[in-house]
């Protein structure tokens, strides 16, 4: 497994793959993002992300059936791994911890 630290797109990417769960796919991949930060990531972006996030050991892929719709072309799906659960909430709890240093800020 190559290093650990995740970057802060490899982060978000990472987290959306968290909420689309069963539907992590490219495309769904790339459009929640810009649902959900109002960035409209480039498809290099996003795959680059995906390569280095595999690299790590923090997500899988498996293919999914081939339609007509997709002229016989499959989906590659991409789901958390264990690791990269675990990496998700030392991200958060460091977060959280560095947050609670700063003086006069709230965490609501």
């Amino acid at each position: 497994m190559k290093g650990t630290n995740l970057g802060e797109f490899e982060e978000l990417v990472l987290l959306i793959i968290g909420v689309l769960q069963d539907n992590a796919y490219g495309a769904a991949i790339m459009q929640e993002v810009e649902n959900q930060t109002g960035r409209n990531p480039s498809v290099g972006a996003v795959h680059s992300s995906l390569n280095r996030l595999m690299e790590k050991g923090f997500i899988k892929s498996h293919y999914g059936e081939s339609t007509k719709a997709r002229r016989g072309r499959r989906k590659v799906f991409y789901m958390l791994t264990a690791a990269g659960r675990s990496a998700l909430v030392k991200t958060r709890e460091l977060r959280n911890s560095l947050f609670s240093l700063i003086p006069n800020i709230s965490m609501q």
